[in-house]
């Protein structure tokens, strides 16, 4: 799918995170990226901080009314918390899916026509004529 290789650069780009992270705070909606993110950052853990790291995704962003309550259905939700004592890179791989395909159906669209989203834009043609 289109939209999701465009929101895979866009995640993969410093500028482009950035961007999607500031209209992201501007529609009180920030909780999928940083929950995406903790889990990217997961996936990167040395073994003896993985287990503080699930324990505070978990938290964070699963765990029902959480600070930064994640919208993922009732079923992931039950499977994360009954799977949590298991912990490994992988414990939240159905609901970082679940919160990639949110965001690119939802929030990404949004954020290609928002201001965020043209001066993205302008910055990386400014960067180009500059070379």
């Amino acid at each position: 799918m289109e939209c999701y290789d465009t929101l895979d650069k866009l995640l993969a780009s410093k500028d482009g995170l950035s961007a999607f992270r500031a209209f992201l705070k501007s529609e009180f909606s920030d909780e999928n990226l940083e929950f995406w993110l903790a889990c990217e950052d997961l996936k990167t853990s040395t073994s003896d901080q993985i287990s503080s790291k699930v324990y505070d995704i978990y938290c964070e962003f699963i765990k029902a009314e959480s600070p930064r309550e994640i919208n993922i259905d009732h079923k992931t939700r039950d499977d994360i918390a009954q799977n949590i004592t298991q912990t490994t890179i992988h414990c939240f791989d159905d609901a970082q899916k679940l919160i990639l395909c949110l965001m690119a159906k939802d929030s990404f669209p949004r954020f290609l026509k928002s201001e965020h989203y043209k001066e993205l834009v302008q910055k990386q043609q400014n960067h180009v004529q500059k070379r």
